[in-house]
């Protein structure tokens, strides 16, 4: 879950690497900070989609003001925008409040939208990924911004398409109860993988926590958690389809 940060430049995605073919660029609307990585520029397409989920969604906030504020699943009518009722969906799986689906949930509505018009469509919204792929792809896992990203994990073309989303008690402005490095989360549902992420988290407070994380996200296996990859102080647990790779 993202809390209202749009930065020109996030260091993290100075490290990403278009395919051949491929462009990267940053769509940012209002504290929505997109990275895409598509076949061509659809920047200015994708800023004025951006603009109408975003208008939709603080529409329903100003109706339902609990929504943006609850750290608990809401009830939304069935009269709520689209995005909204994904995030609650999303939110109410795993027991948290419906803005811990935010971000990818707009990361999934964006690669939907736009996916006739570029088959390879990455958009990453705050460390929530929602991928379209061809081709096989590699991820970093930045749980300690100041040592780089040493970890990934690797998705072959037949995976996708999937979300991989992210939460932290260190690291960010991410909403986190919890105290561990990182926390990532892959499933065909981005707004599920955000908010499971953040449920997750919220559970890591030390290095001994990591088991019970993992004994939860096994939990969630049903409602299409598919992998989990947890980090606190140094020590690591990864369950489900990870396949974790070393970075040169």
């Amino acid at each position: 879950m993202s809390r209202g940060h749009a930065s020109p430049a996030r260091t993290y995605r100075e490290s990403v690497r278009p395919g051949r073919g491929e462009v990267a660029f940053q769509v940012v609307v209002e504290q929505t900070d997109l990275f895409v990585v598509a076949e061509r520029d659809l920047s200015a397409e994708l800023a004025d989609f951006l603009r109408g989920l975003r208008a939709g969604l603080k529409t329903h906030i100003l109706l339902q003001p609990e929504f943006a504020r609850s750290l608990v699943p809401v009830e939304v009518p069935e009269s709520a925008p689209a995005l909204a009722r994904e995030m609650a969906r999303a939110a109410a799986a795993c027991g948290v409040g419906p803005m811990a689906a935010v971000a990818g949930a707009i990361a999934q509505a964006v690669v939907e939208r736009f996916a006739g018009q570029s088959p390879n469509l990455l958009v990453e919204n705050g460390g929530d990924i929602f991928m379209r792929s061809t081709r096989g792809r590699t991820v970093a896992l930045l749980a300690e911004p100041g040592s780089g990203a040493r970890l990934g994990l690797r998705f072959e073309a037949r995976e996708f398409p999937l979300g991989l989303c992210s939460s932290s008690g260190t690291i960010g402005h991410s909403l986190s109860l919890g105290q561990g490095d990182l926390v990532a989360v892959r499933a065909k549902d981005a707004a599920f993988a955000d908010a499971a992420a953040t449920a997750l988290a919220n559970e890591l407070g030390q290095a001994s926590d990591l088991e019970a994380v993992v004994a939860l996200a096994r939990s969630l296996a049903c409602m299409g958690l598919d992998g989990v990859f947890a980090q606190c102080r140094g020590r690591l647990a990864v369950w489900g389809r990870m396949d974790l790779v070393a970075l040169a």
